[in-house]
């Protein structure tokens, strides 16, 4: 056995370097080493290793102190590993082999599942569901009979001290051991060990005082609700949808176009996509490419839908009662001043990190008519509802692939080319609702797992549609809700945790794993929420996508808490409302509750709107939760920094959308037109009080001709996409059409 120094790590390891701080991959194999031989202060030093190759040594335990933060792949394969828990410190480590160690049982691949919160792959195997089952609803079912035993038998001394909390842990746990009985017996060891370690976490939870938090200490206490019995079908009367088909029965999911399509673009243009009509673009005669914005005294447009909404308050009347509100609450100006102060001290940094953006113009491109009932050119009547762009981490042209939902069907667009590359048809589905995500394909022993995009779908029919375009197949489907799906969101941390929310006014979180290399998958349930209305959007914070969870509602803005584990409950109904000051002046006629967009601009900004309010709210994450709930309601209001100028219109669910690197919001109205806004213009207008900041740009319907049917009107924007870098912008109508933007930036 040859000694560990720091020559040989350097030679072993590569890139090639003179510095151990610079090694990503280290292959100490087949060296006869054993515990004694890895130096911990030594391999401390290796910040950067991400891929280490341990295998064919005499290793039966990990060093515990050794914390590799960087770590993803360990390959221990054929030591004589006995004690797993040693490996607790690697928790980066996604991938992990094990292979041809004797004394390793399923109790100890069990802890380790648990002990590591990154891992997806073992033994070149997906085990994230599994995984994620044994950490939350498993030790979620363990944690209420050992709370159990506790309530039976236990209590806090009086007074307490150290030596009698000793005393009581001492008995407690052994009690837990021995009384908490679940699961099978082959797994008996584990149970035993994760009861162990849960009762220790529950007594001191109850034995240190709690301080307040942000983040739990201002929820609401509200008492679990019975939910009624479901139906089969949507409820009409509850959709937040415009217009519904009947439920139709279950059909298999068909691929076109009729050829396959290899999943790297293509870098010639090629020939227009069977499912895309053409439709010319033709320039607005009389008008200039960039249009200024619009007064904010135009008159409301005429609703085109069937539903009679509330008449839209005038900014002008807008304006004056909040300012009798103020006078009403007769602030002093101490107190005014500091409330100002506490808001420009949230917009001053944002206007610094966006400074550097520049301004685009964005130009029309192209025109699809691609989800067409039975691939008919004469549908006008389809509505499309939401797209979402590929995750680049997979090619580096995934920024040109979009993905939209509506109709029957899903299609996956080249934004570059205006062509179809896959299209997924399910007859009788009405596609509400996707998502794109990155998770770890698995790909056997002799090769390392990969990350791949998948597409989520959903919508009338409840049921949870998983594609892989890169293979061009729909690989599962899982049924999430007896009733329509309105939206579907991925957590960006955890790519394999999907959120659904259905018109059964729940919302629920979802494990759905990896694949394997023949695309095999699995589903667990992991955290359900009840919500009062129809949820039409959901954010993760992207500083706190495991801790926090923001939903707009038919009824409101509401915060809901869904982080897995310590003493949660995997149902929960407990939700902190986010209230606007546009809300004192609602009444019998006028209701402002309805939020129907939502979207983080940064990681502490917001932007949300009602099609009831005329404008689009930008608000600080931070400073709402701040803040000390009411008393009564357990509500807070929003830190609002800005108020942007948007369409006067009774059409709701028209959703907008934000481009963090570029700094803008993007929102479609019901006349066809595009309403962008460059943040930066925040500076000038942050300081004032009652005013709306006007758009940087509102993009005109371009003039669409079709052969034989002349001029195609502007219709409703439903739902608008940007890329990261925003070279393109898609907007999806209510008129069976996708409608794309190409940007340049602005000298």
């Amino acid at each position: 056995m040859e000694k560990i120094t720091e020559k040989l790590l350097l030679e072993k390891g590569s890139p090639k370097t003179n510095k151990l701080e610079q090694i990503k991959t280290l292959n100490l194999s087949k060296m006869a080493l054993k515990l004694e031989d890895l130096p911990v202060k030594l391999l401390s030093c290796l910040k950067s290793l991400e891929r280490w190759d341990l295998s064919g040594n005499r290793l039966q335990e990990f060093p515990r102190r050794l914390e590799l933060p960087a770590l993803r792949y360990l390959d221990l394969s054929d030591n004589q590993m006995e004690d797993v828990t040693t490996l607790e410190s690697l928790r980066a480590l996604e991938e992990l082999k094990m292979d041809d160690n004797l004394y390793i049982t399923v109790s100890d691949n069990y802890k380790l599942f648990v002990l590591l919160p990154n891992l997806r792959i073992y033994n070149s195997k997906d085990v994230t569901a599994t995984a994620n089952h044994l950490r939350y609803v498993y030790s979620d079912n363990l944690r209420t009979r050992m709370i159990a035993v506790w309530e039976r038998s236990f209590s806090l001394p009086d007074p307490v001290s150290a030596e009698k909390l000793s005393s009581l842990e001492k008995n407690f746990v052994s009690a837990a051991r021995q009384q908490v009985k679940f699961g099978p017996t082959s797994v008996a060891d584990f149970t035993k060990w994760r009861v162990e370690i849960l009762a220790k976490e529950y007594l001191r939870s109850l034995a240190e005082p709690k301080e307040d938090s942000d983040d739990e200490a201002h929820t609401e206490n509200n008492n679990d609700t019975d939910v009624s019995e479901v139906t089969d079908g949507p409820d009409k009367e509850t959709s937040p949808k415009r217009k519904q088909t009947d439920t139709a029965a279950d059909a298999s999911i068909s691929l076109t176009p009729r050829k396959k399509l290899r999943a790297d673009l293509p870098e010639s243009p090629a020939e227009s996509s069977p499912r895309k009509f053409s439709l010319r673009l033709k320039p607005l005669a009389g008008t200039q490419s960039r249009m200024s914005p619009l007064k904010p005294n135009r008159g409301p447009s005429t609703p085109s839908k069937t539903e009679t909404k509330a008449e839209t308050p005038r900014r002008s009347a807008k304006v004056q009662q909040v300012k009798e509100v103020e006078k009403k609450e007769n602030l002093s100006r101490k107190e005014a001043k500091a409330a100002q102060l506490h808001r420009n001290a949230h917009v001053l940094p944002i206007i610094k990190a966006c400074s550097k953006t520049k301004p685009v113009s964005l130009k029309p491109l192209h025109a699809l008519q691609c989800h067409s009932k039975q691939d008919s050119s004469d549908d006008f009547s389809t509505q499309l509802w939401a797209c979402a762009f590929q995750p680049q981490s997979e090619s580096s042209a995934g920024s040109r692939l979009v993905a939209t939902c509506g109709g029957d069907s899903v299609c996956v667009i080249d934004c570059e080319m205006g062509k179809v590359m896959k299209k997924y048809k399910v007859p009788g589905e009405e596609f509400f609702s996707l998502a794109w995500t990155t998770v770890l394909m698995s790909r056997g022993i002799s090769a390392p797992s990969q990350p791949c995009s998948i597409l989520a779908a959903g919508g009338k029919r409840g049921l949870v549609k998983l594609i892989y375009p890169r293979n061009n197949i729909a690989y599962g489907e899982f049924r999430a809700s007896r009733k329509s799906l309105s939206v579907l969101r991925f957590n960006h941390r955890q790519g394999n945790f999907l959120f659904t929310g259905s018109y059964d006014n729940k919302i629920i979180m979802w494990d759905i794993g990896g694949l394997d290399k023949h695309c095999n998958f699995k589903v667990i349930q992991l955290l359900t929420l009840e919500v009062g209305t129809t949820p039409l959007h959901i954010c993760l914070p992207p500083a706190s996508p495991d801790t926090h969870l923001l939903t707009a509602c038919e009824d409101g803005l509401f915060c809901y808490n869904t982080q897995l584990g310590g003493n949660s409950t995997t149902k929960r109904s407990n939700k902190t409302e986010i209230t606007f000051p546009i809300y004192k002046m609602e009444d019998k006629q006028q209701n402002y509750h309805t939020i129907d967009g939502l979207s983080f601009l940064t990681d502490d900004v917001v932007a949300s709107k009602s099609h009831t309010h005329g404008s689009i709210y930008l608000w600080s994450w931070s400073g709402t939760r701040s803040q000390r709930p009411d008393k009564r309601s357990g509500s807070v209001c929003a830190v609002v920094l800005a108020e942007l100028q948007w369409a006067i219109t009774d059409v709701p669910y028209l959703s907008l959308n934000t481009c963090p690197g570029r700094a803008y919001i993007v929102c479609g109205d019901d006349k066809g037109q595009i309403w962008t806004y460059h943040i930066t213009n925040l500076q000038k207008n942050s300081g004032q009080r009652g005013e709306t900041i006007p758009p940087t740009e509102v993009l005109e319907w371009p003039t669409l001709m079709r052969k034989g049917l002349g001029q195609i009107e502007g219709p409703s924007i439903n739902s608008v996409a940007m890329d990261p870098e925003l070279h393109y912008l898609v907007a999806l109508t209510d008129k069976n059409l996708v409608v794309i933007w190409k940007s340049e930036v602005l000298s």
